[in-house]
């Protein structure tokens, strides 16, 4: 659905996420007392100092902060004390605050704007941070403290915070080699290094991929079906790219428009042969091989720590809780969802050839542009209807709006914080009580060294250090439609939820109100980090919500009933299809990493899954998994079923929003924020889950809203 990529300090354990990167060049590397990562930020609120960053600050601060990481270690090791919650657990997680300084930007720059500079750099600075990792996971004297506070943690009476962290404290070193003998742990340091770098490339070959593939078009009659919109934004990207004509691309923006609305089907099926052959040419890009080490090595990992497959060491600590649940779950969803998706497909396959298809069965480059059609005859919708309604302003808006009749909270625009491109927008995050909350930072346009996708950072994180609750910087990144010489940005639907989407991550992030950085907000488990987001998701088919912010970009007039209701009316409009593609996801995730490796190919693997998740024919030279980049390269690996398990919770959750009265009963919203969104991962999320909705969560509602059971 959505790529999400969180890069936190956790303790001294750094999640090294590989994506792609930006920082302005520097000829020469600056003296060390010019580095602006070693001085206070003089910033506002001690933001970034995005604009004095330069790529040859990072690795000299970098070492610096390794080192004293290292020397706060050090000083835990040493303690001639009797090991304490608060000399040894606390100090670990108050240590290496540099480190998380430097990587926190690094890697956030690392996503949204790439140079080769900044990759060569990030190839560097992984095999350290891996080694710095696992210097600590497996430093003995350091886990023999930790051990013996965890073994007299029913005598502490600590708070339920502060019990989570001492758990997660022992639970991180002995699931990372704490009690590997010598050997083991000189395997497991092998390991990790070669996994950083092995993602880091998957990563890049993605984004090299995506990058250098363009389609340019110069016969006008090949563009029949084409919103203006589309033309106009490929008849742009042709002229920066000093062409005439139209110049298609893999970006979202350009690549989802063309597969709904262009007539010429040869046409169509190249650009989706482009889109999912990326790592898939035989190349230096190819990620196949990649696949099959990570696969591999992701097992004898799991196996060296004692468990019986990598999605058996991912799942121990998920909501779920087992590589058979999760199994079982993805397995039940298909029994719904095949039989939906196979009667949306015949009627999409009727309609197709009442319409002058030929051909026996559809191809998959067929399928969005006969469901866009499908879908304006049965519900007279499409996105040019709608676009309209969505300037990209407007839905951003509607989005701060949502959150304050909700929540409480309000945002400000800065124009004096730092940014790391001048089309990042800043905004201050204040409660309802006016006191300052966190900054935000909405980074909408896809540029040549973005990644693809969309998703949410921090590059500080909340904790309460030395009485002062450290309030989060939240970073908001998308690729949506760019403005055009004669119109603003106006979104798609599908982006609209995107940005309601990624906005309620940053809520997670924003209203985090914990005592511990490595806790708080998004620092929760996979299968519980898109509650919040995807119940933002449900206000935008919400006629309540809809009116605050859906308004005629010329006009100004709100958005018509007629027109809600068809949104509505089309909410499950081919679900059972749209289903069936996510459990395809899930399964080949499981696949890979629920069971020892096969050592069968990317395509016997894609195979064995579609002949259960997907009813297209499958077409030779194309695969999805060497760009699967949620699993391979950004923290999902044995765990993209989350996404349905987590439509499960925001099925169910929703809910209860609209039985307390929506927007403006603050009941059901007052009980997410307490129980929900400020507590991150401080206590078990069912725990969480049922304090907030009286229950446990029942699948019912998401089948429901899918159109799956009446």
């Amino acid at each position: 659905m959505f790529t999400h990529q969180h890069l936190r300090k956790t303790g001294l354990l750094l999640a090294v996420v590989t994506t792609t990167a930006l920082a302005q060049p520097s000829v020469q590397q600056p003296k060390m007392n010019q580095n602006p990562f070693l001085a206070p930020y003089t910033t506002p609120h001690q933001t970034a100092p995005f604009d004095k960053i330069r790529n040859a600050d990072f690795l000299p601060a970098l070492q610096e902060g390794l080192a004293q990481g290292r020397k706060d270690v050090d000083a835990i090791v040493n303690n001639p004390a009797k090991p304490t919650f608060e000399n040894t657990i606390v100090a670990l997680e108050r240590s290496g605050d540099l480190l998380g300084k430097v990587t926190s930007v690094l890697f956030n720059l690392n996503s949204a704007e790439t140079t080769p500079e900044l990759q060569k750099i990030v190839k560097e600075a992984s095999p350290l941070l891996s080694e710095y990792g696992n210097d600590i996971t497996l430093n003995e004297k350091l886990f023999a403290r930790i051990k013996a506070v965890y073994e007299q943690r029913a005598s502490l009476k600590l708070d339920t915070e502060s019990a989570m962290l001492l758990e997660k404290a022992y639970k991180r070193f002995a699931r990372n080699g704490a009690n590997l003998d010598a050997k083991g742990k000189e395997r497991l340091r092998a390991i990790d290094k070669e996994m950083s770098q092995l993602s880091l490339q998957f990563g890049e070959n993605v984004l090299n991929e995506t990058n250098e593939y363009s389609m340019l078009v110069t016969d006008e009659k090949e563009l029949a079906g084409l919103p203006d919109y589309v033309r106009e934004l490929a008849r742009s990207t042709a002229k920066q790219k000093g062409k005439d004509g139209y110049m298609f691309t893999l970006q979202a923006p350009s690549y989802g428009p063309f597969m709904q609305y262009a007539d010429n089907r040869e046409l169509r099926k190249k650009l989706y042969m482009a889109f999912n052959g990326r790592g898939f040419h035989g190349d230096k890009n190819d990620n196949s091989d990649i696949i099959q080490k990570m696969v591999a090595l992701r097992y004898e990992r799991a196996n060296l720590l004692g468990y019986k497959t990598h999605a058996d060491f991912v799942l121990e600590e998920s909501m779920a809780g087992s590589r058979d649940k999760v199994q079982s779950f993805l397995d039940e969803l298909v029994t719904y969802a095949r039989p939906a998706a196979e009667r949306q497909l015949a009627e999409l396959t009727t309609y197709a050839k009442a319409h002058g298809f030929t051909e026996d069965k559809l191809q998959a480059w067929d399928n969005s542009y006969y469901a866009e059609k499908l879908k304006k005859e049965k519900y007279d919708l499409d996105d040019e209807t709608l676009k309209p309604y969505f300037k990209l302003e407007n839905v951003l808006n509607g989005a701060f709006t949502v959150a304050n009749k909700l929540y409480g909270i309000t945002f400000k625009e800065r124009k004096d914080i730092p940014v790391y491109n001048p089309e990042v927008k800043t905004y201050d995050v204040f409660d309802k009580d006016g006191k300052f909350l966190a900054v935000f930072y909405g980074d909408y346009f896809p540029r040549p060294g973005k990644r693809s996708g969309a998703w949410m950072n921090d590059v500080q994180g909340q904790k309460v250090e030395n009485g002062q609750n450290v309030r989060p910087h939240i970073v908001n990144v998308c690729n949506f439609t760019r403005p055009t010489d004669t119109k603003p940005s106006l979104l798609t639907f599908y982006e609209v939820t995107t940005l309601f989407h990624e906005f309620g991550h940053g809520l997670h992030g924003m209203l985090a109100n914990g005592k511990y950085e490595s806790l708080s907000g998004t620092s929760v488990p996979r299968d519980f980090v898109e509650l919040p987001s995807q119940v933002m998701e449900n206000w935008c088919y919400d006629p309540e919500a809809l009116k605050l912010f859906a308004k005629h970009y010329q006009t100004g007039e709100v958005i018509p009933n007629e027109l809600i209701e068809k949104i509505r009316a089309s909410q499950n409009f081919l679900a059972g299809l749209a289903n069936l593609r996510q459990l395809r996801f899930g399964l080949v995730d499981m696949y890979y990493h629920g069971q020892k490796p096969t050592g069968e190919t990317v395509t016997q693997v894609e195979n064995k899954v579609d002949s259960v998740a997907n009813l297209f024919p499958r077409v030779e030279g194309v695969a999805f998994s060497p760009a699967f980049s949620h699993i391979f390269a950004g923290g999902y690996s044995a765990g993209y079923y989350s996404y349905k398990w987590s439509e499960v919770l925001d099925a169910d959750a929703f809910e209860f929003f609209k039985e307390k009265g929506g927007l403006d009963n603050k009941t059901a919203a007052d009980s997410f924020r307490k129980n929900v969104l400020e507590k991150g991962g401080s206590e078990k999320p069912m725990e969480l889950y049922k304090k907030f909705r009286g229950r446990e969560p029942s699948p019912k509602a998401m089948l429901r809203r899918s159109g799956l059971i009446l």
